[in-house]
């Protein structure tokens, strides 16, 4: 579990195929050194988990499942990705409740400066759409937001100068896409009135 609340934007340095996965090599200066092998870290919010690590670089593994429905599957050398460690119980919770579980990939619209914050627009997944209302919250690339305003599958945030610097908010362009992850209390919501409506709760299909 997290807060989307970004620590720090850290580097992917390599990336090797293996079978069925893919390594991700990622310089953390300041959070690596932290790091033990197993322990979660939310990587642009996709929950991954820590492999191996070296000074102040640390590893981690994504599966096809993962890199055909996060932003994992675009990174190269250079790509730079926001780093979240997982919350400890008694932590603060200062944004809101993340699971690191990537609905799907958005797309931004347009980033433009409005004063002396960004305003982003988001094309969002429908499903995360439905579920999604407006002052409520969102998770764009681990970074807990609220939606400024909603327009069918296009969702507005709005970005301070703090989270526009010390994020990779920044760094995109529109057409670029984005990680996606619906309000958590939302999701449930919707599932139980949408199990309500039927015989028996929707299944979902295994791959």
């Amino acid at each position: 579990m997290f807060s989307g609340i970004v620590e720090l934007v850290g580097t992917v340095v390599s990336l090797r195929d293996r079978d069925a996965l893919r390594e991700f090599r990622l310089e953390a200066p300041g959070m690596a050194p932290e790091l033990t092998p197993g322990q979660s870290v939310s990587v642009d919010g996709a929950c991954l988990t820590v492999v191996t690590v070296e000074e102040d670089v640390f590893l981690v593994e994504a599966i096809g499942t993962t890199l055909s429905r996060t932003v994992a599957g675009t990174y190269r050398e250079g790509s730079r990705v926001n780093l979240e460690r997982a919350l400890r119980m008694g932590d603060r919770l200062d944004g809101h409740l993340v699971q690191g579980h990537v609905d799907g990939v958005g797309e931004l619209v347009s980033s433009r400066p409005d004063g002396d914050y960004h305003l982003l627009d988001v094309r969002i997944p429908e499903e995360v759409a439905r579920g999604t209302i407006l002052h409520g919250s969102i998770t764009l690339n681990g970074v807990s937001l609220t939606v400024n305003a909603l327009q069918g599958e296009i969702c507005q945030v709005g970005i301070i100068p703090f989270t526009w610097s010390h994020t990779n908010l920044g760094l995109l362009r529109p057409g670029d896409p984005v990680n996606v992850e619906g309000d958590l209390i939302g999701k449930y919501v919707g599932r139980w009135m949408e199990a309500g409506r039927t015989a028996s709760p929707p299944a979902t299909p295994l791959s």
